[in-house]
């Protein structure tokens, strides 16, 4: 049997694209190749928080880690990777758009990255923000990526690095920017008016952070930045409208492409509802 490929993600706050991150290596839990450690800090980025997560994961010994965070430039997950780096453990930063900035400083410190720019901030306003709407805010951000093709991206790189690592060769660690170009070329839609939909439920969402940003830093009169606030949480639920049409128009041409996952790891393709998948890879 090959190597059993050990990961280790660091869940440092949230954004859209680490509540299924784990799951989106091994949708059916049946994959032989990996074996998935997942530590966090909760809610919160403080410095102490990330730090003693980090020491946790560090203790599991995984062969790459990963460190999901928002803004991946404010301490707590800085603390975070440098810890993990320190260890010697190869480490990846996926983050968002305000991490953009990061990505010379990222390269030159040894750390792969993949900054997703369509996973915006959420309208963390105290008079418009409960735990409903967050739920309601985040489900809406998964639709999107998954549909537009940014999980493909993740799924694919993190699948690339694994396979490094079960073939004993060195490590390379992606240096990605999703953008609606790339998120695009990876999403699979077949039909252009599909496609279509897609890029503009990409181009609403990396938006929304431009929106929100305003209501929660810019704006300090409450019923502005409320309403403000609002509408962003609004633009995201019609990006998940327009997603979720794109890929109706896919389905109703019997052609939605699918890549289950191999206990082996390699990836299967299947394109029609009554097929069955073909390992022939992607």
């Amino acid at each position: 049997m090959s190597k059993i490929v050990k990961i280790g993600i660091l869940k440092l706050g949230c954004i859209g694209s680490a509540p299924l991150l784990e799951f989106l290596l091994d949708e059916r839990a049946e994959r032989r190749d990996i074996e998935v450690r997942v530590v966090g800090s909760g809610a919160s980025m403080n410095p102490r928080q990330c730090k003693e997560a980090a020491e946790v994961l560090i203790q599991y010994k995984p062969d790459f880690s990963v460190v999901i965070s928002p803004n991946a430039a404010v301490r707590g997950p800085k603390v975070g990777r440098e810890l993990l780096s320190k260890a010697g453990l190869p480490t990846l930063v996926v983050s968002d758009l305000p991490a953009k900035k990061i990505t010379k400083e990222l390269e030159a410190d040894g750390f792969g990255y993949i900054i997703v720019e369509a996973d915006a901030m959420i309208g963390a306003r105290r008079e418009f923000l409960d735990p409903i709407e967050m739920a309601l805010f985040n489900s809406d951000m998964i639709r999107v990526l998954a549909i537009t093709g940014v999980f493909r991206v993740l799924i694919n790189e993190l699948d690339k690095v694994i396979e490094l690592i079960k073939m004993g060769k060195k490590v390379i660690l992606p240096k990605i920017i999703i953008n609606d170009e790339k998120a695009s070329t990876y999403s699979s839609l077949v039909n252009s008016y599909a496609k279509g939909k897609a890029m503009a439920a990409h181009e609403i969402a990396k938006n929304v952070g431009r929106v929100t940003r305003k209501g929660c830093f810019v704006i300090q009169e409450w019923e502005k930045y409320t309403t403000v606030v609002a509408s962003a949480h609004e633009m995201m639920r019609n990006a998940a409208k327009l997603a979720d049409e794109a890929r109706e128009i896919e389905k109703t041409g019997d052609h939605v492409t699918r890549y289950p996952h191999h206990p082996d790891g390699s990836y299967t393709r299947k394109l029609k509802l009554i097929e069955k998948p073909s390992k022939t890879g992607e």
